[in-house]
């Protein structure tokens, strides 16, 4: 253990320079009032527990169809100029390399254009592409769990974003549940697979996905939403991602991790957190000129990164004493 910390120390940077996270929730029309409340009491649960895992509140913003449900809590109505106007302070307040996760929960269709219902004219899978468009630089993982909300996959699809969606195509468009278990991933425990006291995207999502799953099966009802995710910008997803093809980004997406480092811990581990950065953006990297690799190469790189990322992380694990 000392033996890796010495090694990391001789490229230690005075002080860390993390990366911030911000997350953006948005509720749609609920259509009536216990949707609203299941729609709000679910955006809340995730503010909540994304703040509690180290994103700070100033950078949690919730918009929602109904503003006095909880004026202390949501910041702006869900409509048009409200997204619009969320959207520019995120593009501002963010810098490149800072993790950006928008969640929307709600209902939509997929009728014509991709929708998602909102107070107004809803908004549709173009115009959303349009507002992410400023945020090119940062890490992005858009998260729609509404009905339909599979036909946003492919106009949305980009490189270095993430995509997730509570159905894999536009024609499932029943009622769903991904969002309650996606947000359940984050204010608990059970989601973190690997125990390192952090949830990544690709933990939350294989966790939804099976809680998903589990729920229809116990009320024996046809599964009518089969959730996917896409983090390769091909706009082809998947609904089991193994964390290497698929799933490499999702799986460095972590929201707070890096600023809860910056601010508690001791210099030696906060250079292990530069060096997990680092693994990550070489893994970023090498995703993005797969196309130009041979197959054995790339898994071959691909795998050696992994190895090396699980190896940091078991040494911070050790080194913040086993948490």
């Amino acid at each position: 253990m000392k033996s890796i910390l010495a090694m990391f120390a001789l490229a230690a940077a005075p002080a860390l320079a993390a990366a911030q996270s911000h997350v953006l929730i948005i509720t749609g029309v609920g259509g009536e009032p216990a949707y609203t409340q299941k729609f709000h009491g679910w955006a809340t649960k995730m503010a909540d527990a994304v703040v509690e895992s180290g994103v700070p509140a100033a950078n949690v913003v919730y918009l929602g169809e109904t503003p006095a449900l909880a004026p202390q809590r949501i910041k702006a109505r869900s409509n048009r100029e409200g997204i619009a106007a969320a959207f520019r302070d995120l593009a501002a307040r963010s810098k490149p390399g800072d993790d950006v996760l928008v969640l929307m929960i709600g209902h939509g269709s997929a009728e014509g254009d991709a929708r998602f219902s909102i107070p107004g004219p809803d908004l549709t899978a173009a115009e959303f592409r349009a507002l992410l468009e400023p945020l090119n630089d940062r890490k992005v993982a858009v998260v729609n769990t509404a009905s339909a909300s599979g036909a946003f996959l492919e106009p949305l699809a980009a490189k270095n974003r993430a995509v997730l969606t509570a159905t894999r195509s536009g024609n499932e468009r029943n009622e769903t549940v991904f969002a309650q278990y996606f947000v359940d991933a984050y204010a608990g425990a059970a989601a973190d697979a690997d125990k390192d006291g952090h949830t990544s995207l690709l933990e939350a999502f294989n966790y939804a996905r099976i809680e998903t799953q589990r729920f229809y099966d116990n009320q024996n009802r046809l599964m009518t939403e089969h959730a996917v995710l896409d983090d390769t910008g091909d706009g082809k997803a998947v609904a089991e991602p193994d964390g290497k093809a698929e799933g490499a980004f999702a799986r460095t997406f972590i929201l707070g991790r890096d600023a809860a480092a910056a601010s508690n811990a001791s210099p030696a581990v906060r250079v292990l957190y530069e060096r997990r950065r680092s693994i990550e953006q070489q893994i970023e990297s090498l995703r993005a000129t797969k196309a130009q690799m041979a197959e054995a190469d790339y898994e071959k790189r691909l795998e050696d990164l992994l190895v090396s990322l699980a190896e940091v992380n078991q040494a911070i694990r050790k080194a913040e004493g086993g948490r």
